[in-house]
């Protein structure tokens, strides 16, 4: 089965057979936050949408990182019924080794053409069966840096979550929420995907291409105090802009040592990458709010309306009233 968008033949089956692995040491926010919006699915629906199985190494208890325990239905490989859809749930980094039978059962699944999915330091669990290569993928911001390390053939983002055709991966605890509704939608549409957000007394559902919110120090790794010091002060500055000479001359600095910096670590020229920063900051705002694009324009430093709508589309492919459409 392949993640169908609404309106595909598959879009009306009757029921799909979830199954989650957890392993343990996994999140229990993690583990609720991708089955409970299918639950709640079937609520808002009146029928079974979405059959979940829960599977384990063995049948015993497992675990959570909090000391919780959670009973799994079946060890894995056990299920009589053909699965559609199966994530593993599993901390990050992962403790110890992943048994071999779980290794097996995942690339016979993945023959099968059955959908993965990684939530937390599942990701890694499936990358390590190399069901993932060549694949979009992503895993808890923490572990960006071993795991491009680890595993170089998987196309490693920073989203929050990422649906690559018949592989589901997210950054873990709530970005596992969204990931699961956006399924949802493309399953049944957004409608009831809206409603199962709603139902959660959430603003909206975030969507795949909005950044894992990793701390400056992380993202910058080993940069120099005064590359970062500069982006601290352009994220400080945004509805304001500093040009790069007042940038160099806060930081007492030449404008050309500035410029050396940025094209080193971040492969961007000062003013490009604080425009990056000014646009993803309106890109929120007309997300999560309803107040006019003229005002986010101003908000983000952008001298005028028109202004803002050359820039965003020339930098997003789309203005700033189609993203609101969207």
């Amino acid at each position: 089965m392949g993640v169908e968008e609404a309106g595909s033949p598959f879009a009306n089956a009757l029921t799909r057979h979830v199954g989650m692995v957890v392993l343990p040491g996994f999140s229990m926010l993690a583990q609720a936050c991708a089955s409970e919006p299918l639950d709640i699915a079937n609520r808002l629906a009146g029928r079974t949408l979405y059959r979940l199985s829960t599977f384990a190494v063995d049948e015993r208890p497992v675990a959570s990182g909090s000391g919780q325990t959670l009973l799994p239905q079946s060890a894995v490989g056990g299920s009589a019924a053909p699965l559609d859809l199966l994530l593993v749930c599993a901390p990050g980094p992962l403790a110890g080794s992943v048994p071999a039978h779980l290794l097996d059962w995942l690339q016979r699944l993945a023959a099968a053409r059955v959908v993965l999915g990684g939530v937390g330091g599942g990701t890694e669990v499936l990358a390590r069966t190399g069901v993932l290569d060549g694949y979009r993928a992503t895993l808890p911001w923490p572990r960006f840096e071993a795991f491009a390390r680890d595993y170089p053939r998987v196309r490693l983002s920073q989203q929050l979550f990422e649906i690559d055709r018949d592989r589901l991966t997210c950054g873990g605890g709530t970005a596992a929420m969204d990931m699961m509704m956006t399924l949802v939608g493309h399953h049944h549409g957004n409608e009831l995907a809206e409603r199962i957000s709603e139902h959660f007394v959430l603003e909206r559902i975030r969507m795949g291409d909005e950044p894992q919110q990793v701390p400056l120090r992380t993202r910058l790794g080993h940069a120099p105090q005064s590359l970062v010091d500069a982006v601290s002060l352009m994220e400080s500055n945004i509805e304001e802009p500093l040009t790069t000479h007042e940038l160099a001359e806060h930081l007492g600095i030449s404008r050309r040592q500035l410029e050396r910096l940025f094209k080193k670590y971040l492969q961007a020229v000062p003013s490009r990458y604080y425009l990056n920063l000014r646009l993803q900051k309106a890109r929120r705002l007309l997300r999560d709010s309803d107040r006019p694009a003229g005002d986010i324009a101003l908000q983000t430093g952008f001298s005028s309306a028109a202004h803002f709508s050359t820039a965003y589309r020339n930098h997003f492919g789309m203005t700033p009233r189609e993203e609101r459409l969207t």
